[in-house]
């Protein structure tokens, strides 16, 4: 388990100490203290070690990502199912987004987003998913910047309502809870919803992710902690669900993409489908770029739907990008970034007309990927 622990956290996995079944702080490289916990059942310990790698990556047609099951070479013809990395433990919210996305999918638990690409990038996974924005906190700026560091390409989107749900060990009453644990993002959006069951008082405490707090409720049995995570983890970790519901708006709702190492193959004559292009666009003329590159999308007629500045603060450090397109991938640093989605494929005209003028005067221009557009939003709960 060790060993299948450490496949899936990557080549960092040498900063954390793993013990049997409990949570230890551990300094890593920088100096920070950061807490890891890890499953005693070997189902939810990461990638198995065991299993045969799949060479080469399942081709998505139109944007058709429906197909599950995927033809393993070395293993005689055998077939398995698409396995999809995602930060977090069964029962994790990007679980949730894995299997509306790809239903039957095999989903590979990872210790953090960036530990998803990897196994994406390692071939320990075919499709990695990601939320980048939600209606509560906005843009999850940290995983849109490893769009920047890696060459994934984005090949779907889905949008989750998210849920958040009060759990504790069967037969604990709320008036027996002193401590609520989840993630950070999860009791940052719970406040005022903690308030309202009657819990304002009670000690907070975060860790790695909501299901990981079920799991460790479970695993300790204890009787005075409550966790914030999704009703579908109390059925996984045989926790009573003691209120539903409890996030701050009840209006939740995470936007996740999905990564792949090949491109979604869009095809001309595709544009009755809702297309979806995300392209990062960098100057190294700063800001000045940005109204050049609006006055192109708009004589094209192509509509915007997304447009994020980065970095937005004065004084940030230069961002870094990967240019893939540059001796095979170097690193370019730059002062401003700008990550825009249009409603076309790069199967259309006018979207690559668009983009070759935009080439033309700025100093960086990357596809990110193109993909059908999902507006529908999804619910577990």
């Amino acid at each position: 388990m060790a060993a299948a622990a450490k496949a899936c956290l990557g080549s960092r996995s040498d900063c954390w100490k793993i013990q049997e079944g409990r949570i230890r702080p551990v300094k890593n490289n920088t100096g920070e203290f950061r807490l890891f916990y890890r499953s005693r059942r070997p189902e939810f310990g990461g990638i198995r070690s065991q299993q045969k790698q799949i060479r080469g990556d399942p081709v998505v047609v139109n944007g058709n990502a429906q197909a599950v099951r995927l033809e393993d070479k070395e293993g005689g013809g055998q077939r398995r199912r698409l396995r999809v990395a995602y930060q977090g433990m069964p029962g994790a919210f990007s679980e949730a987004a894995a299997t509306v996305v790809h239903p039957g999918c095999e989903g590979v638990p990872c210790k953090g987003y960036e530990d998803a690409i990897w196994a994406v990038e390692s071939r320990r996974a075919e499709r990695a998913i990601l939320p980048v924005e939600g209606t509560l906190e906005g843009n999850v700026v940290r995983n849109y910047d490893l769009l920047l560091h890696h060459s994934l390409q984005i090949v779907d989107e889905t949008q989750l309502f998210v849920n958040y749900c009060l759990l504790a060990a069967p037969g604990v009453s709320k008036s027996e809870i002193r401590r609520v644990i989840s993630h950070p993002t999860a009791l940052a959006h719970c406040s005022h919803g903690l308030a309202k069951v009657g819990l304002d008082g009670v000690t907070r405490e975060a860790v790695e992710d909501t299901a990981a707090a079920a799991e460790l409720i479970m695993e300790h049995r204890f009787r005075d902690t409550a966790a914030i995570a999704s009703c579908r983890a109390a059925g996984i970790y045989g926790l009573d669900v003691l209120a539903r519901g409890v996030q701050d708006e009840p209006w939740n709702v995470t936007r996740f993409l999905v990564l792949a190492r090949a491109a979604a193959a869009a095809q001309a004559g595709d544009d009755h489908r809702p297309w979806k292009t995300s392209i990062v666009i960098a100057h190294e003329g700063g800001l000045e770029v940005l109204m050049k590159v609006l006055a192109v999308f708009s004589s094209q007629g192509i509509s915007l739907t997304k447009l994020e500045v980065r970095p937005n603060g004065a004084g940030s450090a230069p961002l870094r990008v990967l240019d893939v397109d540059n001796g095979g991938g170097t690193v370019r640093q730059f002062e401003y970034v700008f990550y825009i989605d249009f409603d076309a494929s790069m199967a259309n005209p006018n979207a690559r007309e668009a983009l070759e003028e935009v080439r033309g005067f700025a100093t960086f221009v990357r596809v990110l990927g193109s993909y059908v557009s999902d507006p529908k939003i999804h619910s577990f709960d």
